[in-house]
C-alpha cells in the first residue's frame, strides 16, 4: 500500500491563520469531488474558524477518562474505518491524554500516513525541538508540547502561513485570536513585536533551509552540474593573507545587494602537512565572515583552482570573490595563476570576481611549509630537464649552431644542470651533469663520436664542468632544502606563538584547540585520550570530527602526553617531521584540559564558599533573628508564671497574644531556614499534578491582612502543571513580602492571566520599588533591600519562592510598577492540553 502524502501548513506563531488555511484546503478539495474528512480540528471558539467547519464531514472524536473529568481526542480507529481520501488533522505537536493508542497527535497522524491516507495537518515553528532552546530565549517561554523536526521534514509539502507583527497584533487586539480578557496580557508579554518579528525570521529560515534541502536533493538525482542561481552564494577564496579581510568586507557588500545573499568564506590547504597561512590571520578572517553573517570552510586540496571551483559548484554558488595575485610579475612565467585559471574554467554559470588590494605584486609573504621533499610535480620537471635537457641541447647545437664553441657549450649544459638543481634538487643536478659530460665528450670534444680526448686541455675543461656541476648542484640544492626548512620553522614558530599565546590567555577550549589541530595537519578527526592506569581502558577527554579514536591503536597518528594520556588523530600517516609540531599541540591540549579541570574545581570552590557564607549568615540570623522572638516569649511566659503580679483579664490576653505571634513569627523563620537549606542541597522534589489556581492563591493569603489584599483570580484559568504545596509556599512568601513594603491603607493587587502555555500570577505593590540593578540581588539569600529594619526576617522569602518557582518548572521575576512600586511576576506552565475544555493557546490558529 502506498503511504499517504503530507502536507503542512507552517506558522510563525499563533493566530496568523493556519487552521483557517487548513480548512480552506479542504473545501477546495471537496468543491473538486475529494473524499476528505475533518479528524481533528479545535476552532477554540473563533467564530470565524468555527463557521469554516460548516459542510465539512467530521468524525465523531473519542471520549477518555482521566482522573474524573471526561475529554475528547482524535479517534484514529473511526478515521481509519472511515477511510478518506484526505484527513484534516490539526494541531501537530498535541500530546494525547494518558489512555490514547499514542502519546503525541503527530504519531496518529504517522498511522493515517502508513494506511495511505493523505493527512492535511498544521504547526508552529516554536513547537519544532530542536529550536527549543531558540525560541526559550526570544520568548522566555519553554515549549511543552514539541513535534521532531524529522517528522516535518519528511512532509511531501510545507507551505509558511506568514504574518506581519503588526497585523497579528491588530488581529490579538481586535478579540479574534484570545478572549478579551487575555488580550492586555498577551500583547504585553508572548505577542510583543520583537518576539513576533524574531519568530518570523525562524520560521522563514527554516523553511528557505526546507526548500535549499529539496533544491539540492532534486539537483542531485537530475544530475543538475550546472548552477542555479536561486539566490546569491559567493564563495571568497582566502590565501591566508591580509587581503583576505578587503575580500570578505567586499564579498559581504555584494551579498547585501540581492535578497538572501550569503557569504563562504573558503581556505584550501595543501595535503603534504602544515598550512601556509598564518593561522593568526586564519583566525581574525574566521571571526570577521562570521561576524558578517557567513561561514567559514576549510578543504584539503592540492589543485587550488579545482578544488576552488568543485567546493563553489557543490554548494550552488553563482559568484566567485577572489584577490589579485600577489605574485611578482617575472612568477608568471611559472603559470597564469589561480584567479586566471578559476576564471578560464568557472563557465558561462558562476561570476569571478578579481579584487585588487594592497598586496597586489608584492610578492607573498609566507613561503609553502612544505618541508625538505619537494612536490612530484618539480621532481619530475628536474628530471626532465637535468636528462632530456643536455640531449635537446646537443641536438640544437650540432645542427643549428654548430660553431658556438667548447667553452660556450660547457656554459650552457652547465645551465641546465643549475636548472635542474633548482626543480628537482641534488639528483637530477647530479644526472644532469654525468649526462652533460658525456654528450660534451662524444659530440663536441675532438674527436668527436669517441670518448677519446687528444687535447689535455679538453680533458681539465671536462673535469672542470664536472666539478663545477657538481658543486653547483649541491649548493643550490642546499640553498633550496635551507629555504623550505627556515619557511617550515617561520609557519611552526608562527603556529606555536598563536597557540601559547591563546592557551596562556585562557582564550582556547579543548574543542577549540582540537579543532585547530584537525584543520591545521588536514586530518578527520583529533582526540583527546586519557586514563587513570597502565590496565585502566582508555576514556575520551575530548573529540572533533567524525568516528574519533577510541583507543591509541587504532589511530594513524599517536602522540603520548605523559604515562596516562594521548593526542590521536585519524586520516592519514603524517611526516616525521610534523610531529614536533603535534607534540606541542599535544603538551597544549593537555594544559587546557588541566584548566578545564581546575576552572571546575574553581567552580566548586566557589560553591563551597557560598555555602560557607550562606552558613555564616544563618549563625548571624539564628542569633539575632530567632532570638528576638524567642525573647519576647520568654518574656511574656515569665509574665505570666509571675506570682506577684497579678494580670486582669485584659493583660493576660494581651500577653497570650505576644506570644502567638512570636511563635507564629518563629515559625514563619524557621520554616524559611529549612525550605532554603532542602533548595541549597537539592532535596527539594515538587510533586506535578494538576490544580486549579483559584484553589491554591485563596490558601497562600492565610497570613496577611484581610483588608491588606485584593483578589483577582478569573474562573476560567486553565489548571496548571505544578505542586500545590510548592506553590502556596511561594506565593504566601511573595504576598507577605509585597504587603511588608506597601505603605498603609494602599492593598496588594494579586491578580492571574494565561499567556500562551503559561499562567502568570502578577503581585502588584505600590512601595517604594527596587532598581534595575538590585532587581536580581533581592533573591539571593539573605538580601533585605533598602533600610529593612532587623527583626522584620532573615531575607530569604524571595529566595525561597523564586527556588519554589524554579523547582516547579516556572519562573519569578521582579518588574516596576507603573506609577510607582514593584511587581512580582509567578509564571508556571498550564496542564497539557485534554481536548476542547482546556485549549492549547500556544498552538492555537485563527482566520
Amino acid at each position: 500500500m502506498a503511504r499517504g502524502t503530507f502536507r503542512i501548513y507552517l506558522g510563525a506563531a499563533p493566530g496568523v491563520g493556519k487552521t483557517y488555511a487548513m480548512l480552506s484546503e479542504a473545501h477546495r478539495r471537496l468543491e473538486r469531488g475529494t473524499d476528505c474528512v475533518i479528524a481533528f480540528v479545535e476552532h477554540h471558539g473563533r467564530p470565524r474558524t468555527e463557521v469554516m467547519l460548516h459542510g465539512l464531514e467530521e468524525v465523531p472524536r473519542k471520549e477518555l477518562e482521566y482522573r474524573g473529568t471526561a475529554f475528547t481526542e482524535m479517534d484514529i480507529d473511526a478515521v481509519l474505518a472511515r477511510r478518506p481520501q484526505v484527513a484534516m488533522v490539526d494541531e501537530l505537536p498535541h500530546t494525547n491524554i494518558p489512555g490514547s493508542r499514542n502519546a503525541k497527535r503527530w504519531q496518529d497522524v504517522e498511522e493515517l500516513l502508513a494506511a495511505g491516507i493523505d493527512v492535511v495537518s498544521t504547526v508552529n515553528i516554536q513547537h519544532l525541538e530542536s529550536l527549543g532552546d531558540v525560541v526559550e530565549s526570544i520568548t522566555g517561554i519553554r515549549q511543552q508540547e514539541t513535534v521532531p523536526d524529522e517528522v516535518v521534514r519528511r512532509a511531501d509539502q510545507i507551505e509558511l502561513v506568514d504574518m506581519a507583527p503588526e497585523a497579528l497584533r491588530r488581529r490579538m487586539a481586535h478579540g479574534n485570536i484570545y478572549k478579551p480578557d487575555k488580550v492586555d496580557a498577551a500583547l504585553s508579554n508572548y505577542f510583543r513585536p520583537g518576539n513576533l518579528t524574531a519568530l518570523r525570521e525562524l520560521a522563514l529560515l527554516w523553511v528557505a533551509d526546507r526548500v535549499d534541502a529539496y533544491l539540492t536533493e532534486y539537483r542531485s538525482a537530475h544530475n543538475v552540474s550546472t548552477i542555479w542561481g536561486s539566490r546569491e552564494r559567493i564563495v571568497v577564496g582566502l590565501t591566508g593573507g591580509p587581503e583576505g579581510r578587503t575580500l570578505i568586507r567586499r564579498a559581504a557588500r555584494l551579498a547585501e545587494k540581492g535578497a538572501g545573499g550569503e557569504v563562504l568564506a573558503l581556505y584550501i590547504s595543501r595535503s603534504d602537512g602544515l598550512t601556509a597561512a598564518s593561522p593568526k590571520e586564519l583566525a581574525v578572517q574566521r571571526t570577521l565572515v562570521e561576524d558578517l553573517g557567513g561561514t567559514f570552510h576549510q578543504v584539503v586540496g592540492d589543485d587550488i583552482p579545482a578544488a576552488l571551483l568543485d567546493f563553489a559548484r557543490g554548494v550552488n554558488a553563482t559568484q566567485i570573490v577572489l584577490g589579485v595575485s600577489r605574485r611578482k610579475s617575472w612568477q608568471y612565467v611559472f603559470g597564469p595563476g589561480v584567479g586566471a585559471t578559476v576564471a578560464r574554467n568557472s563557465g558561462p554559470d558562476l561570476d569571478v570576481h578579481l579584487i585588487t588590494h594592497d598586496e597586489a605584486g608584492k610578492g607573498r609573504a609566507l613561503p609553502a611549509a612544505r618541508g625538505a621533499r619537494l612536490g612530484r610535480s618539480r621532481l619530475i620537471w628536474g628530471w626532465l630537464v637535468g636528462v632530456l635537457g643536455p640531449a635537446l641541447f646537443t641536438f640544437l647545437l650540432t645542427g643549428a649552431f654548430p660553431a658556438v664553441g667548447l667553452a660556450n657549450d660547457m656554459l650552457l649544459f652547465l645551465t641546465l644542470t643549475v636548472a635542474a638543481a633548482l626543480l628537482g634538487g641534488l639528483y637530477p643536478a647530479l644526472a644532469s651533469a654525468v649526462v652533460g659530460s658525456l654528450l660534451l665528450n662524444w659530440y663536441f670534444t675532438p674527436p668527436v663520436h669517441t670518448f677519446t680526448i687528444d687535447d689535455p686541455e679538453n680533458i681539465v675543461a671536462i673535469a672542470i664542468f664536472i666539478g663545477v656541476a657538481v658543486s653547483v648542484a649541491s649548493v643550490v640544492d642546499l640553498a633550496a632544502r635551507r629555504t623550505d626548512q627556515a619557511a617550515r620553522l617561520r609557519a611552526e614558530s608562527e603556529i606555536l606563538s598563536y597557540l601559547a599565546g591563546n592557551v596562556l590567555r585562557g582564550e582556547t577550549g579543548l574543542e577549540e584547540l582540537l579543532e585547530r589541530v584537525r584543520e591545521t595537519f588536514g586530518m578527520e578527526s583529533a582526540a583527546l585520550l586519557e586514563r587513570v592506569g597502565e590496565t585502566d581502558p582508555w576514556t575520551c577527554a575530548g573529540s572533533v570530527g567524525p568516528r574519533p579514536c577510541q583507543e591509541p591503536d587504532d589511530a594513524d597518528v599517536d602522540v603520548p602526553v605523559g604515562d596516562h594520556m594521548s593526542l590521536v588523530l585519524t586520516g592519514r600517516v603524517l611526516p616525521a617531521a610534523d610531529r614536533r609540531v603535534l607534540a606541542a599541540f599535544a603538551a597544549q591540549a593537555a594544559v587546557v584540559l588541566d584548566r578545564q579541570r581546575l576552572r571546575q574545581e574553581a567552580g566548586q570552590a566557589k560553591e563551597l564558599a557560598e555555602g560557607n557564607r550562606i552558613r555564616t549568615a544563618l549563625l548571624a540570623a539564628v542569633s539575632h533573628d530567632l532570638r528576638t522572638p524567642l525573647a519576647g516569649i520568654k518574656a511574656a511566659v515569665t509574665s505570666l508564671r509571675s506570682e506577684d503580679v497579678e494580670w486582669s483579664d485584659e493583660d493576660r490576653a494581651e500577653l497570650l497574644e505576644a506570644i502567638e505571634e512570636g511563635a507564629d513569627r518563629l515559625d514563619h523563620l524557621v520554616g524559611n531556614l529549612l525550605d532554603m537549606s532542602r533548595l541549597q542541597t537539592g532535596t527539594v522534589t515538587a510533586i506535578i499534578r494538576e490544580t486549579d489556581l483559584d484553589e491554591v492563591v485563596p490558601m497562600a493569603l492565610g497570613g496577611v491582612p484581610e483588608d491588606g489584599v485584593e483578589l483577582e483570580i478569573p474562573e476560567t484559568l486553565p489548571m496548571v502543571h505544578v505542586d500545590r504545596g510548592l506553590l502556596e509556599r511561594a506565593v504566601a512568601n511573595v504576598v507577605e513580602n509585597a504587603v511588608k513594603y506597601s505603605p498603609p491603607g494602599e492593598r496588594v493587587l494579586v491578580s492571574a492571566s494565561a499567556i500562551a502555555d503559561r499562567v502568570e500570577v502578577r503581585v502588584v505593590d505600590r512601595g517604594p520599588g527596587v532598581p534595575d540593578s538590585a532587581k536580581d540581588r533581592i533573591f539571593e539569600p539573605f538580601q533585605r533591600y533598602g533600610d529593612s529594619p532587623r527583626g522584620n526576617g532573615v531575607g530569604l522569602g524571595l529566595a525561597v519562592a523564586r527556588g519554589f518557582a524554579e523547582a516547579m518548572g516556572g519562573t519569578l521575576s521582579a518588574e516596576d510598577t507603573p506609577g510607582g512600586g514593584l511587581t512580582m511576576v509567578l509564571s508556571v506552565p498550564t496542564a497539557p492540553q485534554r481536548g476542547s475544555e482546556q485549549p492549547d493557546l500556544s498552538a492555537a490558529t485563527t482566520p
